[in-house]
């Protein structure tokens, strides 16, 4: 059930319900500058404010002529404008289309020219490369600059504005089958798909998120990730948006992200682990505690535990970490908190368990099936594994998204349909199992699994061995060709401090492989100065691409 006592079919629906509870109460702060004496200058948007100026925005865009239903790229920088612009569209019922600019260019035309969009609203520099690549020319009818002056053609961003003076409006009435959003996949181990999100999936998931980590109306979310303060007005949460580089959270200035902490005291952090083990470091380096926050929050990729013990050293001791599992298609999976990863779990990811990702949330249904690489027709339970093997995780909830647009052989290669058809399991294309406890374990994506003709490598359970040793910042399983066989090899990117002596290093990890039946038979080792990782959250490691490095370099 939602805090706000009224009937919620549309996502922004809770935003007009909290301008009339609580008008002056702050919904976003947003850096602007700084004083002369160095202190940081915010703008803000109550949530009256954020309220009338997202009417204001989808009054001027349906005058302007911007229709129900119609896709819309958004490539807009966070800001006040950013968030009134997105309730504005979810408000009018157009549908904001959302990709990672970092995205390759190739990668971003085909994704743009997938969805078809007829509409684009962004700062100059996205018309820009709207231009000069051509990127929807077919479909866009309409567009909007969100700058003070116009680009290319269209409108300004203060004429929409303008245009939606004194006009009439009414909240769009969100039925089941309408579009709320399509947000793309990050892309990392395949290409990016546009995930169609109807408004009872983000529903859904803003109830699983307040429920399942005791959220209360009132608290201070500091997002380092933008799409999650979106969540915020419905949790009757205070958004603070840091400054930083939103494609480089593993390059942020830990100071800001300090600077914020100090100057509001947020309850929550929400953060990539790249993000979370650069703060954390700074943080145990200059023996700084965070008296304010109630819990961490980090997904994107797995978190090892080295970077949770920093944050239980600097929390307070009632106040966790947690590592929620799931994907763009659904989330939250399943919750654990980091005291049980300390005390109950890091040593079994250490000897090849994989990663405990804790207890399924209780609006979803998971199940673990056997390993196919093909599409699955129809569900049977004959798809079932037992406890404790190893397999491809499935679920099944009101937060799991349908489809992908405009992509029927990914989504059919991505959905096991029940008799009925009206039911689903999507297929995470992840791999894990069941404890005896009913714990799931997280063993990594199925495609980055090595199989050579003797055995299964699968990359969380040997990473987890490979990343205990004091020396490794992080390891990437990937297989390579050699005599015509798949064979397993480890890259290892060290800690910056390491001083010991590579071959040395080489021959404690060769031992290590052979105390453990999940990497035995792994002999190969590179190191590599840094290993690619994606750019949504500087985390995932991008074994395809590291692949294609090794093989390039030392057995082309």
């Amino acid at each position: 059930m939602n805090n706000i006592d009224v009937k919620i079919n549309n996502i922004a629906a809770f935003l007009p319900e909290l301008a009339k509870r609580k008008p002056f109460h702050p919904a976003i702060f947003f850096p602007l500058s700084f004083k002369k004496n160095g202190k940081r200058v915010y703008v803000h948007y109550t949530y009256r404010q954020l309220n009338d100026d997202s009417d204001l925005i989808a009054s001027g865009l349906i005058k302007y002529g911007f229709k129900k239903t119609m896709r819309t790229i958004l490539m807009v920088k966070p800001s006040l404008d950013f968030f009134a612009i997105v309730f504005a569209l979810f408000k009018a019922g157009i549908v904001p289309v959302i990709i990672d600019p970092g995205l390759e260019k190739s990668k971003l035309k085909k994704s743009i020219e997938t969805i078809e969009p007829e509409g684009f609203i962004g700062i100059p520099l996205a018309h820009v490369a709207r231009i000069f690549f051509s990127w929807g020319k077919r479909t866009i009818k309409k567009n909007v600059t969100v700058g003070k002056r116009l680009f290319w053609n269209g409108a300004t961003l203060n004429y929409i504005r303008n245009l939606g003076q004194n006009q009439i409006f009414s909240i769009f009435d969100a039925q089941k089958e309408d579009v709320a959003a399509i947000l793309f996949t990050s892309g990392s181990t395949g290409i990016p798909k546009g995930t169609v999100y109807f408004h009872d999936n983000f529903i859904a998931q803003v109830n699983s998120i307040r429920q399942n980590f005791s959220i209360q109306p009132g608290e201070i979310d500091l997002p380092t990730f933008p799409l999650f303060a979106l969540f915020d007005p419905a949790l009757e949460m205070t958004s603070i948006i840091p400054d930083m580089d939103f494609s480089k959270p593993g390059k942020v200035d830990p100071s800001k992200l300090l600077e914020i902490i100090n100057d509001f005291g947020p309850t929550t952090m929400f953060a990539s682990p790249a993000l979370l083990d650069r703060f954390g470091r700074y943080l145990v380096e200059k023996q700084i505690k965070l008296p304010s926050i109630k819990r961490i929050i980090s997904a994107g990729a797995s978190v090892q535990p080295k970077i949770i013990s920093r944050f239980r050293d600097v929390i307070p001791s009632l106040s966790d970490f947690f590592t929620p599992y799931g994907a763009t298609e659904s989330l939250p999976v399943s919750i654990i908190d980091g005291k049980s990863i300390l005390e109950n779990y890091r040593h079994l990811t250490q000897k090849g368990h994989g990663i405990c990702v804790g207890k399924v949330v209780d609006e979803l249904d998971v199940k673990i099936i056997r390993i196919f690489d093909s599409s699955i027709s129809q569900w049977t339970d004959d798809l079932l594994v037992n406890d404790g093997e190893i397999g491809e995780i499935v679920v099944k909830g009101s937060q799991v998204t349908k489809s992908y647009y405009n992509l029927p052989e990914e989504t059919n290669n991505a959905k096991i349909y029940l008799k009925n058809n009206s039911e689903f399991y999507h297929r995470m294309g992840d791999l894990g199992y069941f404890d005896s406890e009913h714990h799931l374990w997280y063993c990594g994506r199925k495609s980055q699994r090595v199989v050579t003709k003797d055995k299964q490598y699968f990359t969380e359970n040997c990473e987890g061995i490979f990343n205990s040793h004091e020396c490794v910042y992080r390891s990437g399983l990937i297989g390579i060709s050699i005599k015509g066989e798949n064979q397993p090899l480890i890259c290892i990117e060290l800690e910056k401090n390491n001083n010991k002596e590579l071959f040395n290093i080489k021959n404690e990890l060769k031992k290590m492989a052979d105390m453990f039946p999940q990497t035995r038979g792994i002999t190969r080792f590179v190191f590599c100065k840094f290993l690619p990782v994606d750019i949504r959250h500087n985390a995932k490691i991008l074994r395809e691409k590291l692949t294609s490095q090794i093989r390039e370099k030392y057995f082309s």
